[in-house]
């Protein structure tokens, strides 16, 4: 600030303006990448908590409707005809549904052997598989997440650090943590 005598005025110079602009930059430039991988972290340990979900949903599928798998999403957010909830919640029933910056979706697995036909299943869905094959990737790679994640019959988490999908197979992940 500069002051220059009994009647002048007081304000800021240029060049303490500049200054300031400086530093906020800095501060920007060093804050703004830790936010960003903070948030990509959160989108995946949300995608994780949601395959955990319909890994739970599926056992209770399993159990309830004649030992098999369902097959996709959709399936599982139908309510058993005789009454009781849905497996699984709204916000993760439709196949491709994007929630937290990655994509979900259900596909019968490895061993594609019909257990039971749509008319034998307790929601009236698709008939139930011997195994499923849950993933999701992130909707953009680098941006809302850096990997991909998928689970199966087994329960086990797995991650493929390129954010590519996972093969039924699960070729090329490793386990998650």
């Amino acid at each position: 600030m500069t002051t220059e005598g009994a009647g002048a005025t007081s304000g800021f110079t240029l060049v303490e303006l500049l200054i300031v602009v400086m530093l906020i930059g800095i501060i920007s430039a060093v804050a703004i990448p830790g936010l960003l991988r903070a948030r990509q972290s959160g989108n995946e340990a949300s995608a994780v908590g949601s395959l955990r979900v319909i890994s739970s949903a599926e056992a209770a599928y399993a159990s309830t409707c004649g030992g098999g798998y369902a097959p996709s999403l959709e399936d599982l957010a139908l309510a058993p005809v005789d009454g009781g909830p849905a497996f699984i919640t709204s916000d993760l029933s439709t196949t491709g549904v994007a929630k937290s910056g990655y994509v979900m979706a259900v596909a019968a697995g490895t061993n594609t052997a019909v257990m039971t036909s749509s008319a034998e299943t307790c929601n009236g869905g698709a008939e139930t598989v011997a195994s499923f094959h849950a993933h999701t990737e992130p909707s953009s790679v680098g941006s809302t997440g850096q990997r991909s994640f998928a689970t199966n019959e087994s329960g086990t988490i797995y991650q493929l650090v390129t954010g590519g999908a996972i093969p039924n197979s699960m070729a090329g992940a490793t386990t998650y943590r």
